[in-house]
């Protein structure tokens, strides 16, 4: 019986390159079934991707990851292929993407541009500075002390996935976050990811990213931040604690040091700011161990509900 490929092309005023990327990945992958998403594009872009033989649905919720979330609630197969509508993947690499997914060697391969010609091609300003602030946050978080692969790319958009990775993903963001989660989640609940390296094509002149730089970098970070907290509570208020914990010692050292020279105690409100510090700290870190507690029951019940998936899943092979 023969795998089902869907490829999944999310866009979003994407008319001057949307028929070259259906055609390069109808060449690529002729048994695939395509998808073109359209996120309420004022072009025609709907119109070319139909014209050029995909499947054209309207998602109407603005925004990449309320895309992505359709597209895996709507859509099943045995491999997922995500591109974006801007050409700027190379497709000669899908079908190997796709053969390591179908082999069940992993449950998310990435597309990795991240390589010396990207950085030197790419021409806004501070957004590679950026992707390598995401990808070194990421890496220290997540795969520091493990034996999980370093993550090279986080933003990349090219990328395939498994079944049980796209009907068990919760998808919570709703624009370009969504490959930052997508890394994430992958690397927390012990997903196999492979990586391949890609590189870049150019937009074609005229075509122009609709990422900014700064909106939507911000937006990548304080995702980061929130999963961090969520997924590793007892790290992230234990150094909280730690944190809290220094300060109110820095305050309290100096009113402790004069209290044994002259047995008083002239900066009181030091001292109480001190103890008032020092208990956040205290709370911080009993918080900490009372959300690690919540965490660790939720992914007890994830793995169960990844279980329940799977056999869905062969049932309908």
């Amino acid at each position: 019986m023969q795998k089902k490929i869907a490829v999944l092309i999310p866009c979003y005023n994407e008319s001057m390159t949307v028929e070259k990327v259906v055609a390069d990945y109808k060449r690529e992958l002729p048994e695939a079934t395509i998808y073109v998403y359209d996120n309420n594009s004022t072009d025609n872009t709907a119109e070319l991707a139909k014209k050029a033989g995909a499947i054209v649905v309207h998602e109407y919720r603005q925004g990449k990851g309320n895309v992505i979330r359709s597209m895996f609630r709507d859509i099943d197969a045995d491999c997922y292929l995500m591109v974006d509508g801007d050409g700027s993947h190379p497709s000669k690499y899908a079908k190997q993407m796709c053969e390591i997914i179908l082999e069940g060697k992993a449950d998310m391969v990435i597309g990795d541009r991240l390589s010396e010609e990207y950085f030197s091609r790419e021409t806004r300003a501070f957004h590679g500075i950026g992707n390598s602030i995401v990808r070194g946050c990421i890496n220290a978080f997540w795969t520091n002390g493990t034996n999980k692969p370093k993550v090279m790319d986080v933003m990349t958009g090219y990328r395939t996935f498994s079944p049980l990775f796209a009907k068990s993903f919760p998808v919570l963001s709703e624009g370009f976050e969504i490959e930052t989660e997508m890394t994430i989640h992958a690397l927390d609940k012990n997903f196999v990811i492979k990586t391949i390296p890609v590189g870049f094509v150019e937009r074609p002149e005229g075509s122009v990213s609709t990422m900014n730089t700064y909106i939507d970098g911000a937006k990548v970070l304080m995702t980061i931040f929130n999963l961090y907290r969520n997924y590793r509570p007892l790290s992230f208020f234990g150094w909280l604690s730690l944190l809290l914990l220094i300060i109110a010692l820095f305050l309290f050292v100096p009113v402790f040091i004069e209290f044994l020279e002259t047995s008083m105690v002239p900066r009181f409100p030091t001292l109480i700011t001190s103890g008032v510090i020092g208990l956040a700290a205290f709370l911080s870190f009993i918080c900490g161990l009372i959300l690690d507690t919540s965490a660790k029951n939720a992914r007890k019940n994830f793995e169960i509900n990844l279980n329940i998936i799977k056999l869905l899943l062969d049932k309908q092979k």
